[in-house]
């Protein structure tokens, strides 16, 4: 049996028609950069994020770097983030020549530590920037009386995350600046890249716009450098009719990963293999479904790949032992647990669309595996 991590074939197949139907939308109108379906997708966009503005860019790394420059970051300022995280989250603070400042990460959530936030602050902290790794939120109810304390800016790295909430309030409603990614792999994904930044502030709301068209409000009239940063009508339209059917993906999503718990217990695995941690209260979207390996992950991991079925390491390198950042001098063993969770956490199938048996070969192969 094969079953790779990722198959986006049924889901597109089953949305065609109405796709074609959007693109020639877009083909007929000649709105391809931004335009009539881009406006209508931040209307939707923000309604459904509960927040005030939905601001469309070209991708979700853009979004994250948009949305520092809407602070005014530079040289010589501090964004607190984590180390454990895809890399568009640190080199959005280091292309603005700002410092990023680590905290390390709690091992049962993977995202930041917020016990160990406070103590990194300093007067030059001009940001902190939480992720909402795999699809679950960080603990905004403890960081938020934190970033009041000291005014400052929280900037959600929610990639991962549409639709996550924790009490109540959805990913990107928790900060001053939401950041989300269209990439195909993302539970809204587009057929190409794209993102968007998410606030309740009017005049950062504003600003972004600008930021996204080179800083300007008015064609050849500049009151920023901004980007090219715009998300295209295509896109647009596709995500527009994707955006209905988001909720139903992602409890199918929830609905695979309660079904790998039962699979997992039944099978005798507990021991061998640590499952994902749901906080209470929290909408855990699922855009991945990382196990913890504590031993022979890599050696799983091959095991797996030799009986056909996908998975992924997300991520093999803790983000300060990159090679590009080495110039930050942090060093191993700095940020432990963020380094522990890079050796042993493995990423296998969940989509919306992964059969039971499907399932119940991944499981099969993983106790195979283990004797």
């Amino acid at each position: 049996m094969k079953v790779p991590l990722l198959d986006l074939s049924e889901q597109n197949q089953s949305l065609r028609p109405e796709i074609e139907a959007a693109l020639g939308r877009v083909l007929d109108s000649n709105g391809f950069i931004l335009g009539a379906e881009v406006a209508a997708l931040e209307k939707e966009l923000a309604a459904y994020c509960g927040t005030k503005h939905a601001v469309a860019c070209a991708s979700g790394t853009d979004a994250l770097l948009l949305a520092l420059m809407a602070f005014d970051i530079g040289p010589g300022d501090e964004v607190i983030t984590t180390p454990y995280s895809f890399f568009a989250t640190v080199s959005a603070v280091t292309r603005l020549g700002a410092r990023p400042v680590f905290v390390d990460i709690d091992p049962r959530t993977y995202n930041l530590d917020v016990s160990q936030i406070e103590s990194r602050i300093t007067e030059r902290t001009r940001a902190i920037q939480p992720v909402h790794l795999y699809g679950q939120c960080a603990d905004m109810s403890e960081l938020r009386p934190i970033a009041e304390k000291y005014g400052i800016p929280l900037v959600e790295d929610a990639a991962q995350a549409i639709g996550a909430e924790e009490h109540g309030v959805r990913a990107g409603a928790m900060s001053e600046i939401g950041c989300f990614s269209f990439y195909p792999s993302k539970n809204l994904g587009g057929m190409g890249d794209g993102g968007f930044m998410t606030t309740g502030d009017d005049a950062l709301a504003h600003k972004l716009n600008a930021l996204r068209v080179h800083g300007s409000f008015e064609r050849y009239y500049h009151k920023w450098v901004g980007l090219n940063s715009r998300l295209d009508g295509f896109q647009g339209a596709v995500l527009r009719v994707k955006l209905p059917h988001l909720d139903g993906w992602s409890e199918r999503r929830q609905a695979n990963a309660a079904r790998y718990r039962r699979l997992f217990a039944d099978a005798g695995l507990t021991e061998q293999v640590i499952l994902p941690f749901e906080r209470d209260d929290c909408r855990h979207i699922y855009n991945q479904f990382v196990i913890r390996v504590p031993e022979k992950r890599d050696e799983l991991r091959q095991f797996l790949a030799e009986n056909g079925v996908g998975t992924d390491i997300y991520y093999p390198v803790s983000l300060h032992l990159q090679e590009c950042f080495a110039y930050l001098g942090y060093r191993a063993g700095d940020f432990p647990e963020s380094e522990k969770a890079s050796r042993e956490t493995l990423a296998i199938p969940v989509f919306p669309e992964l059969k039971e048996a499907q399932q119940d070969y991944v499981v099969e192969k993983i106790a195979e595996f283990f004797g």
